[in-house]
């Protein structure tokens, strides 16, 4: 699974609450979640972006809460994919768990600038950035990962199974 979007970048330890604020877990309807993405970083970033676009962060992106809406508003909003030096665990299987792809690439952070248009491919951990004409290797996510992400998330995924 190959992914193309321009970088949107952030730093280290950008906390659920930034990603989600707190005071929008009322919502559930995905178009009104989509508009709080990112919130406590940058106004309107759901408006700025581009479906398929990817975030680009340093390490322990997502750690605070464990709260699930920081992935899904992510996703909800159109990012195709975060990419980062490490992850929170706790985001990490939310996001993956709502299909919304995240990979560890170490040196993403100094070799990314925000609007650099990016090639990611998941599968082999690859990240392309086209940009700078450069190449990172990434921890290539498991075919039970693509899996689940294919599906649509996880329930999609277990339904399949228990369908089958």
């Amino acid at each position: 699974m190959k992914l193309q979007g321009n970088s949107w970048k952030y730093g280290d330890n950008i906390d659920t609450d930034v990603i989600y604020p707190s005071k929008h877990l009322v919502h559930f309807e995905p178009e009104e979640v989509a508009k709080h993405a990112m919130e406590g970083m940058e106004d309107d970033f759901h408006a700025k972006i581009s479906r398929g676009d990817i975030v680009v962060a340093g390490r322990n992106f997502g750690c605070g809460s464990a709260r699930e809406q920081a992935a899904t508003a992510l996703k909800y909003a159109g990012i195709g994919a975060v990419l980062a030096e490490s992850f929170n665990r706790a985001f990490f299987r939310n996001a993956i768990n709502n299909a919304l792809p995240a990979m560890e690439v170490p040196g993403i952070s100094q070799a990314v600038e925000e609007g650099d248009q990016l090639e990611v491919d998941l599968v082999n951990g690859m990240v392309k950035n086209h940009t700078k004409n450069k190449e990172l290797k990434g921890n290539a996510l498991s075919e039970f990962i693509m899996d689940i992400v294919n599906s649509g998330g996880a329930i999609n995924y277990y339904r399949k199974k228990v369908s089958g």
